[in-house]
């Protein structure tokens, strides 16, 4: 194998596919990242047996030259080196000449490096999951829906499944929802050119989402979706982005959602938002994160927490409406200010059906959002 290729494109792609290199595999191949040079262009490859991530640079885009292939080959390098040092090389091209062994000769200047690299034919096959139905999604959407529901996973590994993301796709409505059994976040798009496309309880990791969010261009191309058995294909323009789906199944978080409230309350999501903080403030001292929220006789609401050792806040805050009976009620100020970091609405509606049942969330805006959080019981 010997190329000339751009080290910005080399750079870009290798940033890509480290995403899904594991500190921890104990395969040594996985510990690489594989290079396959074809006249075509050049296939970066990496995978932790749960992520697989493949880039791929054309010889020539828009007429410029890429990549100069003077022999076609393949090797396995070391990973942990090789992305470190193809960012700190001082030219804007790079010369590769893989030899005898799968020594590689990496020069780009008056520098030259010497990697030993390993055999190409030990790196697993990728799955093969083409001919399975595609839907297509615009690329910020996509990034949206993770952010809006990946806060609520679980960091549990003992329970596995509540470390992903439910998907559901039924009559081209797309929905993401997470939980960790204390909170709750559900976020649907709706999805154009689905007709016949049906699944459901596909649970995907949510830190493996949101590696995939870092690798969605700020463009809003389309990203297609391939859903086999038990993995997914994500296809971003020279990017292929394979996960696989967790096993189990996804809990029946429906029936946690009531469909009638005793209180609603419209409010101004940035000034809730600034309110909570600073009450947060507080009650994080206590290791308890309990911040009250009780609605007043005039029509407002009192945010309110407190520290043995600090002392008390506890602030008014106007709402837009209000409709229902007088409520006091305790909860995780993390868990709401967690929400309100995602919601894009200026306003958003917060219901509830009594002290101990769920605190409901929804966005004032068409997002289609909704967001779960148990109360808490304390003694006053």
């Amino acid at each position: 194998m010997k190329i000339n290729i751009l080290k910005n494109e080399l750079n870009e792609s290798i940033q890509h596919v480290s995403k899904a290199i594991s500190s921890r595999t104990t395969i040594p191949i996985l510990t690489g990242i594989k290079l396959e040079v074809s006249h075509q262009g050049v296939t970066l490859t990496a995978s932790d047996t749960d992520i697989s991530i493949q880039s791929f640079i054309p010889a020539e885009n828009d007429s410029t030259q890429i990549v100069k292939v003077e022999q076609p080959g393949s090797v396995v390098l070391p990973a942990k080196f090789f992305v470190e040092i193809i960012k700190k090389l001082p030219s804007s091209e790079i010369q590769m000449e893989v030899k005898g062994g799968f020594q590689t000769y990496i020069s780009a200047g008056a520098t030259e490096i010497q990697m030993v690299g390993l055999d190409p034919e030990e790196f697993p096959v990728l799955p093969n999951i083409e001919g399975n139905e595609t839907i297509s999604l615009p690329g910020d959407l996509l990034k949206e829906m993770i952010k809006q529901t990946a806060f609520s996973i679980s960091n549990q590994e003992t329970t596995p499944i509540l470390t992903g993301i439910l998907w559901n796709l039924h009559d081209g409505e797309f929905k993401f929802t997470a939980t960790d059994r204390h909170r709750l976040a559900t976020r649907a798009a709706r999805l154009e050119g689905t007709d016949g496309i049906h699944f459901g309880n596909v649970v995907i990791a949510g830190k493996t989402l949101n590696e995939l969010s870092k690798i969605i261009p700020d463009q809003n191309m389309l990203v297609d979706i391939v859903v086999a058995d038990n993995q997914v294909l994500f296809k971003l323009d020279r990017v292929l982005f394979y996960t696989r789906i967790l096993d189990g199944i996804y809990p029946d978080t429906s029936r946690i959602i009531p469909s009638v409230y005793k209180t609603e309350l419209t409010l101004d999501t940035k000034k809730l938002s600034e309110s909570i903080d600073r009450a947060y403030l507080l009650s994080r001292e206590e290791k308890t994160n309990i911040v009250r929220l009780q609605t007043l006789e005039y029509g407002g609401i009192e945010i309110s927490s407190s520290s043995s050792e600090l002392g008390k806040v506890r602030e008014e805050l106007e709402v837009i409406d209000f409709k229902g009976d007088p409520l006091k009620i305790s909860f995780n100020s993390k868990y709401m200010l967690d929400v309100l970091k995602v919601v894009d609405s200026e306003q958003l509606t917060i219901a509830f059906t009594g002290m101990m049942s769920p605190i409901i969330l929804k966005p004032l805006d068409e997002s289609k959002s909704l967001y779960v959080i148990l109360p808490y019981r304390t003694t006053n």
